[in-house]
């Protein structure tokens, strides 16, 4: 018998009525506070200030070399931050959502967001242009407008955006709260990771955490969108297969060979019943081993048989005998005249 658990996995009938968030006041005072928090961060560093000089002391600390035993593990645990692996993960479930509740919302609010980080997050790392612990150059200083690319840290901010888009999509506040907890965790533990295997500096992580946490927060702001987006998709898609279906070939109806009524001929024999068990069997006989001939043959025996034709009259006059008139060679009666001779008293 089937449980609960797997009931869960056949598509809906219909798709569920999920309320999408919206931007409210706690919202945008979060949004405000992470922002604020994004540019104190940014002219920390611009300026040089006491967390340029704390991530010095981090990198010269070199946690890989304290605890050499945890970097195999965490080699492999900073996957989790980067963006191919964790979005084909995260894309497989939310695809299969999307099947299951008839709706394209899961995977545009997941295609929208790494936009916006992609767009944000690359815009800051090519603009300030910050190099890496392993290759700085010169102690104290904040490596900025060098041609790097790791400010602010692209593992973290993915981490805190693809995971965290779980739990922006739960359908109810008990998986909010656990998937939010399970999303802050990671991120926090990639972002960490990659400060101990000494790719970035500690400021790049507080930057990718604020930078995820912004597009998290910013997303109901795009709902009208997605919702516009997955409506004319929608649309789209029905047109083509309304095309696909005018234009696929109506298959033409069977056609019943009507069978062939043959004339009895007058006094019929029996080479006319064989010609007609022929025609009816589909062979006619005397025509074995030649194709063309027995077609020609059946052809013919589809055609009706005349009649015999009545013998011709007799050769001589048709015109019936009168009894007033006599022969010529008789003798009885006068003669026709002579022209021209006297006539006889």
């Amino acid at each position: 018998m089937r449980t609960d658990i797997f009931a869960r996995l056949d598509r809906e009938p219909e798709p569920p009525k999920i309320e999408t968030p919206r931007m409210s006041r706690h919202r945008i005072a979060l949004f405000g506070g992470t922002l604020a928090f994004y540019l104190a961060i940014v002219v920390a560093v611009l300026v040089s200030s006491w967390l340029v000089a704390l991530d010095w002391k981090v990198m010269l600390f070199r946690p890989y070399q304290q605890w050499p035993e945890l970097h195999a593990f965490l080699d492999y645990y900073v996957v989790l931050g980067q963006r191919g692996p964790t979005a084909v993960m995260v894309a497989s479930w939310l695809g299969w959502r999307s099947w299951r509740q008839h709706t394209l919302r899961p995977l545009l609010t997941l295609g929208t967001s790494l936009l916006l980080l992609n767009l944000s997050v690359g815009a800051v790392k090519l603009g300030l242009g910050r190099l890496g612990p392993h290759y700085a150059t010169q102690i104290g200083s904040a490596e900025l407008f060098a041609g790097g690319d790791i400010f602010p840290s692209g593992h973290t901010a993915n981490a805190v955006v693809t995971w965290g888009i779980l739990a922006y999509l739960a359908t109810t506040p008990r998986a909010r709260r656990y998937l939010s907890a399970v999303s802050a965790f990671v991120s926090l533990g990639v972002g960490l990771t990659t400060v101990y295997i000494g790719t970035h500096w500690l400021s790049d992580v507080l930057l990718g955490w604020a930078a995820g946490l912004l597009i998290l927060l910013a997303l109901p702001w795009f709902e009208p969108l997605i919702t516009r987006t997955e409506v004319w998709i929608l649309a789209v898609r029905e047109q083509w297969r309304n095309r696909r279906g005018l234009r696929e070939p109506v298959p033409p109806a069977p056609v019943t060979p009507e069978p062939v009524l043959l004339p009895q001929p007058l006094g019929g024999g029996a080479a006319t019943e064989g010609v007609q068990g022929a025609a009816s069997t589909g062979q006619v006989p005397g025509t074995a081993g030649h194709p063309g001939a027995a077609t020609r043959a059946r052809a013919h025996a589809a055609h009706p048989v005349r009649p015999e034709r009545t013998p011709p009259a007799p050769a001589g006059s048709r015109r019936p005998p009168h009894a007033d008139r006599s022969p010529r060679n008789s003798s009885a009666g006068p003669s026709r005249p002579v022209a021209g001779g006297p006539v006889a008293p």
